[in-house]
């Protein structure tokens, strides 16, 4: 069987090609610009990092809406458990010289110097670490619009990983991970995806060869703007591509499902269930999507189209706890029309019935044999949507949920279940260590732990122990 690493966890770091895996699910359409950035973390994991240095340095470029921001708040989520556990600094706030105080504090004698506190110091990366993982993750944002005296400065960053404050402090950055973006050559780029005039305009062009060509422009504009000196300092210079329509499609279901989390989340109790219907989906893909926004604009129209109607019924109390609300195209075709509906739970008579919620199909079919063995029925799904789904036409006696799921937390769908079903038993799985809140979480809801890799015997004996008041009634 093949065990997982819990994308939170970074006491027990996975294996380069898992961490590449996480990151993946995170940031759609990049996996090849993310096999840059893996290696270095590993390094440090490892200790073998290169001393008296940042422990990596890279500079990510490509069209706007292709995931360069996102990749380091995925990787913050992955190491520290939250995507905003970063020191992330807008560099259009330092357009002027003058601006780069704010960034390391005025030196003593200038008024007001002991009232600023600057924004890179020792304290402020000792913030942005966890007990698990020591090892910070800074963010320059459009590295492009900073004044020369900023890029100057990381110079030395950049070198010797040490930066002097106005105070003649000195900040330690070797255990640092420091990512810059830019959108450099984007107007280019667009009209590189985008000719609208020549040859170019009609000839179908391979992906290689427009990602190589898009590469070849972005490192002509970063060698323009920026000096040989600060280039080479540099690890990687990465090249994100424009996003297929496959990788499209797959971060709005990602969306999707992050707003139905957050609905379960926020309402709790009042929660209900959203379900996107084809056409619907096809709706918000044309109207959410552009080779010159990639996926940025998809999100807003998510917003517009979805979440913004949604919240309408919610305010007008339009929607009763634990209903479905149905997004479909209305009748024009022009727009999202939300229908609420409600489904009664459909009769359970019978042998117990056990849910196996993970996205590993092997494991998971597997699994169905073995706990079908000891004469219950079996439900096997591979979301967390379904799940909920399959939860509410039917009533279920025993959920074994794996704690990595593709649009969610297992401990989270665990506690939506018992919500709904407070008398359900709950087994978690999980191929990683948890951290000592889930572990706490698991004690208080008495959800049974079962590691990775387990026999048949553990799971078949486990069942039997948690259902047989059950089991010998049906037998």
């Amino acid at each position: 069987m093949n065990a997982r690493q819990d994308d939170r966890d970074a006491a027990a770091p996975a294996p380069q090609a898992d961490l590449v895996g996480l990151l993946s699910t995170k940031i759609i359409g990049q996996s090849q610009a993310l096999q840059y950035i893996t290696p270095y973390v590993r390094m440090y994991q490892a200790g073998l990092n290169a001393p008296d240095r940042p422990a990596g340095i890279f500079l990510l470029l490509g069209p706007t809406g292709t995931g360069k921001t996102r990749t380091v708040e995925a990787l913050a989520e992955i190491l520290h458990g939250r995507p905003k556990h970063l020191l992330k600094i807008d560099c259009a706030e330092y357009q002027s010289d003058h601006e780069v105080a704010k960034l390391i504090g005025a030196p003593p004698g200038y008024v007001g110097h002991r009232d600023s506190r600057p924004m890179l110091t020792q304290d402020r990366l000792a913030e942005i670490v966890t007990p698990d993982c020591d090892l910070a993750l800074v963010l320059f944002d459009e590295i492009e619009k900073a004044a020369p005296a900023l890029t100057t400065l990381l110079l030395g960053v950049l070198d010797k990983a040490t930066l002097r404050l106005g105070d003649n402090s000195l900040v330690n950055l070797e255990k640092t991970l420091i990512f810059m973006t830019s959108n450099l050559g984007a107007r280019e780029m667009g009209r590189e995806i985008q000719p609208d005039i020549g040859f170019q305009a009609g000839a179908g062009r391979s992906t290689a060869d427009l990602a190589s060509r898009l590469e070849h422009i972005a490192l002509a504009a970063v060698r323009k703007r920026f000096s040989p000196e600060f280039v080479n300092r540099l690890d990687a210079v990465i090249t994100y591509r424009p996003l297929d329509a496959e990788a499209i499609a797959q971060i709005l279901d990602s969306q999707i499902g992050e707003l139905q989390k957050h609905v379960h989340t926020r309402l709790a109790a009042k929660s209900f269930d959203i379900e996107v219907t084809p056409e619907a989906r096809r709706l918000i893909l044309a109207r959410g999507t552009s080779p010159a926004y990639g996926a940025r604009e998809l999100k807003r129209t998510i917003h517009r189209m979805l979440t913004q109607p949604l919240a309408t019924l919610v305010a007008d109390a339009q929607i009763a706890p634990g209903q479905r609300v149905i997004a479909d195209c209305d009748a024009a075709g022009e727009g999202i029309a939300l229908r609420v509906e409600s489904e009664a739970p459909a009769a359970h008579t019978g042998a117990p019935l056990v849910l196996i919620l993970d996205d590993n199909e092997p494991l998971s079919r597997w699994l169905e044999r073995e706990v079908a063995s000891v004469g219950v029925e079996t439900a096997v799904v591979s979301s967390a949507k379904a799940a909920l789904d399959r939860a509410a036409r039917q009533p279920i006696d025993l959920a074994i949920v794996d704690l990595v799921l593709p649009d969610g937390d297992g401990l989270s769908v665990a506690f939506e279940l018992v919500r709904r079903r407070p008398e359900l038993r709950v087994v978690i799985m999980t191929g990683g260590q948890l951290s000592s809140e889930e572990i706490a979480e698991c004690a208080r809801h008495e959800f049974p732990v079962l590691r990775k890799p387990f026999l048949g015997a553990d799971i078949t004996g486990l069942v039997r122990a948690t259902l047989r008041r059950s089991i010998t009634a049906v037998g």
